[in-house]
């Protein structure tokens, strides 16, 4: 839009501000132009520049952070087809090796067997320990967790988690 194609409106606007512009003196529009241009450097640098900056600062650690957790889900993606892949474990063999799980959380732990499912029963355990009860679970009985009421207190873990019996595929 040309100069001259401005509605009225606008064109008094432009003009009252050509006539303030006008009207002040050099040093005054120098420094209005210097305040400009800050709040445009400004203005550049929050918008484009500190940005661009945070993420060039960021990205190795969240890349080796994120490559840690591909290596992780890769060696459990691993273990899982080496599971399916093993033969299945009797269900007594299974439960033996639940009961031995079971035995090392002591007190905390009481273990129910019925048919192909086994109920743990925990009253304060700690979650390293828990995380060993499950892995032992998972690998030497092969069975799987199939309902877990678990509650976090002071204490550690307690409630009840249900696994199945058998290949737990």
């Amino acid at each position: 839009m040309a100069a001259d194609e401005r509605p009225p409106a606008a064109a008094g606007v432009a003009a009252q501000a050509r006539a303030l512009w006008l009207g002040r003196t050099p040093r005054e529009r120098l420094g209005a132009a210097a305040a400009g241009a800050a709040l445009l450097a400004l203005l550049v640098w929050s918008v484009a520049v500190q940005p661009a900056l945070r993420t060039l600062r960021e990205a190795p650690a969240q890349i080796d952070r994120l490559d840690a957790e591909l290596r992780r889900m890769s060696a459990l993606a691993e273990e899982s087809r080496l599971l399916r892949a093993a033969p299945p474990v009797a269900p007594a063999q299974a439960a033996l090796a639940l009961q031995a799980a079971t035995a090392r959380l002591g007190a905390a732990g009481r273990l129910a067997l019925q048919g192909d499912r086994a109920t743990l029963t925990l009253d304060g355990v700690q979650a390293p320990a828990l995380a060993a009860w499950l892995d032992e679970a998972r690998s030497a009985a092969h069975t799987r967790p199939v309902d877990a009421q678990l509650t976090r207190g002071p204490k550690g873990y307690s409630g009840t988690l249900a696994v199945s019996l058998g290949s737990g595929r």
